[in-house]
């Protein structure tokens, strides 16, 4: 028995189950593990080295699509952050849309564009993506962490939602809902709209109820980066299974609040103790971001960086470690293989009983 949804039809794959993107990080190896699995693998926007500094990224998104279509038969997708901060962000969706265009194969089996992190207008509105949209089965989803921003993705012509909840790692949206909350807001108001759930998502009865509400799928990135198959340092795989849901923080990011594992790093960030000087906090970054330089941005976002791969690569106390809650359901390492044949055994025996309610 397989699941059969809007997300497998539109995208011709066996699970509806994605790898969530995971920049600055390259997650090639695991973006075939997942098509390889019959999901939807997941090639990240890798726009920074290991000293924190800007690489000619649009190079690294070549690559990665070469490698990954080398390597795969399946089906996959490639992630594109689209902040003012990303200098060359439109040049970036250009050239990856013709480097599309111009492999068949490519053309055939990468057929998910996911933006995130900024407006979602900038890559439909792109000529070169328009053209690739325009000779092929490519869709664009954009990461919705509001309702709110969920409505401007519907506006701006997306083809589908990741419905992203507070419980996920990395960044995350000023709003603070929960994936559960979230997902029913969207589907209240945009019930047609194809929807992948993210935040949160480990297991087949989580899957059960995201696709009970009204996704056609989930999305997991914790869940990935603990597998034997993932490119992270084993230090950072080996504190998720012993880990509680309790064991992330919520801090400051350089593109807002971020869910960071707890450790020497994190804590360094502190916290804001009330809810007004939360409130205060909020108003100033965001003026703060409105006020600096680009250059000041940037430099930002390389310190950040700079501590993400530092966890990368294994140093797991000053390292910026990107996990969510879903560590606390997360039990042992396993190959993405077994990961997704288990959540969606488990996902039918949850939808089967589920449906066994109704007489």
């Amino acid at each position: 028995m397989v699941l059969k949804t809007n997300i497998t039809e539109m995208f011709g794959i066996k699970h509806p189950i994605a790898s969530a993107a995971m920049g600055p990080f390259r997650t090639t190896e695991l973006a075939v593990a997942v098509a390889d699995a019959g999901g939807l693998g997941m090639i990240s926007h890798t726009n920074v080295s290991m000293d924190g500094y800007e690489k000619n990224y649009i190079d690294a998104m070549l690559k990665n699509l070469d490698f990954v279509v080398e390597h795969t038969d399946g089906i996959f997708g490639f992630n594109v952050r689209t902040s003012r901060n990303e200098v060359i962000c439109d040049e970036l969706i250009s050239e990856t849309s013709k480097h599309i265009m111009a492999n068949p194969k490519l053309k055939e089996q990468c057929l998910y564009a996911l933006s995130s992190a900024g407006s979602a207008a900038r890559v439909p509105k792109n000529e070169d993506f328009q053209k690739l949209r325009k000779d092929s089965n490519i869709k664009h989803f954009h990461v919705a962490p509001a309702l709110w921003l969920a409505d401007k993705c519907v506006a701006a012509g997306c083809d589908g939602l990741v419905v992203t909840g507070f419980e996920g790692g990395g960044h995350q949206s000023y709003e603070k809902v929960g994936g559960m909350v979230l997902l029913q807001q969207v589907q209240q108001k945009h019930p047609d709209i194809p929807k992948i759930a993210c935040g949160g998502f480990a297991t087949g009865n989580g899957m059960a109820a995201a696709l009970a509400i009204g996704a056609g799928g989930i999305a997991m990135g914790s869940r990935f980066i603990a597998s034997i198959d993932s490119e992270f340092h084993e230090n950072y795989k080996g504190v998720v299974p012993p880990a509680k849901a309790q064991d992330t923080l919520v801090r400051t990011g350089s593109l807002g609040t971020i869910r960071l594992w707890k450790n020497k790093y994190s804590l360094s960030k502190g916290l804001v103790k009330t809810k007004e000087e939360k409130i205060a906090e909020e108003k100033a970054l965001v003026d703060h971001r409105t006020a600096i330089s680009e250059e000041e941005l940037r430099e930002e976002l390389r310190r950040d960086a700079k501590a993400a791969f530092a966890a990368y690569q294994g140093d797991m106390e000053n390292g910026g470690v990107l996990l969510g809650q879903s560590i606390g359901i997360i039990n042992k390492l396993e190959s993405v293989s077994d990961i997704v044949e288990t959540i969606i055994k488990d996902a039918e025996k949850a939808l089967k009983k589920a449906a066994s309610f109704v007489v």
